[in-house]
């Protein structure tokens, strides 16, 4: 079958029929408003199912999307990260619903204290065109781990995937649980201004700051998963050749249009050549081939290819030298964009002031330690940063940076843990999911304190006596 036919395109949803869905899944919410530990893992193991049952599908619709995408990439990043999600949420759900204890304050005993987490109701999930399987069923994993209804409003930059999404969803589940939305700018503005109980968005910083305004008016609370320019830091205690080929494969895959991908390089002043010449023995040894390579994915559209080409006329026109890193030319047609690395490039260039969201890698010189670290302060918190090095400097570059994540002598390995909190810090983002923490940013840890027939809040009752006065005392002591 092909897979045009596999994933047809579908006509938007209009503005009254998310209205709709949106009534009816806070409709259904209220209903069951605390679904039990097996109606949650029902629907995790459909949402598995579905998966499974589609893989293939999956893979052709978001490579038609691309124009290229690696199928060895849809596999390795999304299809297989999506089912370790979903297995490690059912594997501790039990425990994450378990209520937690708490220790009562000694003058309210015997009381007893606990934290229930509890649903929130109706979650909602906008994603967006780079990773379109992962940043759906990722933050869906979680608001159904933690009991919510969810609705989904899919990238119109990726409508193939979108449409099949829909599919795979629909025949999984009922509309008042999970609910896909496809559809341009104007139904995303008006998804993000239903009054959801949680809302995620994963994007750029711009349409953040769009979808935190219209949250806003609803007092909607907001986990917002941007980007920016996640930094690596370089020193001289680890082999340059191997920081080559970790950086590069984290730099390529998916061509680069990736939030986590390492977006410039800090260097020790002098080891220029030498990172570039190892970058591109690793860029040659991954690709020894680029055009018609259906291991190297393409940018995902016009738009985005002119905007790289972009970034580099400005810095070659500006003085900044390009290496190519690899010997085949960009092909704009098939929207092939060779890798390359960039010296000399200033400050003011859009290059080093946009997320290059691309196989663009600028390398930025320093002499001290110092330098590197003041060079990421002076810039807005990135989603990630990178370190390469020994022991002092690592410690050194921990305690002084703030960023998102940290991954040591790897690229971007601490977002594919989900046993640790993913998220931004700043301009890169706020909140943060992943395993528990997802289960926590869509739940409500309810306050509980069960007092008993014999309560020591009787003492502090009118009328103000000296027992009053007593207990007052051994208080403030």
């Amino acid at each position: 079958m092909a897979a045009e036919q596999i994933a047809p395109l579908i006509a938007a949803d209009d503005l009254a029929s998310v209205e709709r869905r949106f009534e009816a899944q806070r409709q259904a919410f209220g209903q069951d408003p605390y679904p039990s530990l097996q109606r949650r893992l029902d629907g995790l193991d459909r949402l598995e199912k579905a998966l499974r049952r589609h893989e293939a599908e999956i893979r052709a619709a978001i490579s038609l999307d691309f124009g290229n995408r690696a199928e060895q990439e849809t596999r390795l990043i999304e299809e297989l990260a999506c089912i370790e999600g979903i297995r490690h949420a059912r594997h501790h759900l039990r425990g994450w619903m378990r209520p937690e204890r708490r220790r009562a304050a000694w003058w309210a005993l015997p009381a007893r204290a606990r934290v229930l987490q509890q649903p929130l109701g109706v979650i909602g999930i906008v994603v967006p065109w780079n990773y379109p399987l992962l940043l759906s069923v990722n933050p869906l994993t979680a608001a159904l781990a933690a009991g919510n209804r969810a609705m989904i409003k899919m990238s119109e930059f990726t409508p193939r995937f979108g449409a099949l999404f829909d599919r795979i969803i629909t025949d999984a589940f009922s509309a008042d649980e999970v609910s896909v939305i496809n559809g341009d700018a104007a139904v995303a503005h008006r998804f993000s201004a239903l009054p959801f109980d949680h809302l995620l968005f994963t994007g750029s910083t711009r349409i953040g700051r769009e979808v935190m305004r219209q949250a806003s008016e609803n007092l909607t609370p907001v986990t917002l998963e941007l980007g920016g320019k996640s930094p690596v830091i370089a020193t001289d205690g680890f082999s340059l050749a191997e920081m080559a080929r970790r950086i590069m494969f984290a730099k390529l895959v998916n061509a680069g249009q990736t939030c986590a991908a390492p977006d410039y390089v800090l260097l020790p002043e002098g080891r220029e050549d030498a990172f570039i010449h190892a970058c591109r023995e690793a860029t040659r040894d991954m690709y020894p081939t680029l055009a018609g390579n259906p291991q190297y994915t393409t940018v995902v559209n016009d738009r985005q290819y002119a905007r790289l080409a972009a970034y580099l006329a400005e810095a070659e026109a500006a003085g900044a030298t390009v290496h190519p890193l690899h010997d085949e030319p960009a092909d704009p047609q098939r929207r092939s964009f060779s890798p390359v690395a960039l010296t000399g490039a200033g400050d003011t260039l859009r290059v080093m002031q946009d997320e290059i969201f691309g196989p663009i890698l600028p390398i930025v010189s320093y002499r001290r330690l110092d330098e590197a670290i003041a060079y990421v302060n002076a810039r807005p918190r990135p989603l990630a940063l990178y370190f390469f090095g020994g022991r002092n400097d690592r410690d050194q570059v921990l305690q002084r940076t703030l960023s998102g994540g940290v991954t040591i002598n790897n690229v971007a390995l601490h977002a594919t843990q989900e046993d640790l909190p993913f998220g931004g810090v700043g301009a890169s983002g706020m909140g943060e999911y992943h395993g528990r923490y997802g289960f926590l940013a869509f739940s409500k840890g309810r306050a509980i304190l069960y007092d008993s027939r014999l309560s020591g809040s009787a003492l502090l009752r009118p009328p103000y006596g000296r027992m009053y006065d007593f207990v007052m005392r051994l208080l403030y002591r």
